[in-house]
């Protein structure tokens, strides 16, 4: 499986919908652009800290921004990751 595979079955997993901001496969870092789903009723926190936990079980570094400002698109979060 590569690192794009395992990364979408994680989002997969906890059911949000997500963009790739940027991806450099190379040095295995990703930037990540999350939206909960309309009917999801966790909070934003919740979701967050699911989707940090499958990735840090998974050898990610995670640093999250919740409601993002600098994108051109209504997002709940925006995460860098990078495998290490």
């Amino acid at each position: 499986m590569t690192e794009r595979q395992l990364i979408q079955e994680i989002l997969n997993s906890v059911s949000v919908l997500y963009d790739f901001e940027d991806a450099n496969e190379d040095s295995s870092e990703y930037t990540l652009l999350l939206k909960q789903q309309g009917n999801d009723t966790r909070s934003l926190e919740t979701v967050n800290n699911e989707v940090k936990h499958y990735f840090e079980e998974a050898d990610f570094t995670y640093k999250e921004e919740l409601h993002p400002t600098n994108t051109d698109k209504p997002e709940d979060i925006r995460v860098e990751i990078k495998k290490v």
